[in-house]
């Protein structure tokens, strides 16, 4: 397990570097400043609460820090896709982020799931 708690740390690091690397090359504009803004602190906090988590001083604290990473990620990625939607960013410079946070929420929410002792997470995962 703690090979698959540093590898999903690893992961998340490299997130966060695709996403400091997208909001680096957004247009300089009040909506690329802003959602940047946002997408930064998000995008790299993911990893940083992740790490946090690693770190619980117990099974609860564990679980609640993994759950505000889960919610970083999915801010994450709905701001990805409001850039696009919004033509801010083209589709093709935010499918790989995007399939990365997609996948990662994915691998949170399990981990939450598991840290809560539940067998799935209660809120509907929409991509």
């Amino acid at each position: 397990m703690v090979s698959e708690k540093r590898d999903l740390g690893e992961r998340l690091l490299e997130y966060g570097t695709r996403i400091i690397k997208l909001v680096r090359s957004l247009p300089n504009s009040a909506v690329g400043r802003r959602v940047g803004d946002q997408l930064l602190r998000n995008g790299t906090s993911t990893g940083a609460n992740y790490q946090e988590a690693r770190g619980a001083e117990s099974k609860v604290d564990f679980a609640h820090k993994l759950q505000i990473a889960l919610k970083e990620m999915r801010e994450s990625n709905y701001l990805l896709r409001l850039l696009v939607m919004s033509g801010e960013v083209s589709t093709e410079r935010t499918a790989p982020p995007l399939d990365k946070s997609n996948q990662l929420r994915a691998i949170l929410s399990k981990c939450v799931a598991t840290a809560k002792g539940t067998s799935r997470v209660s809120t509907h995962e929409h991509a």
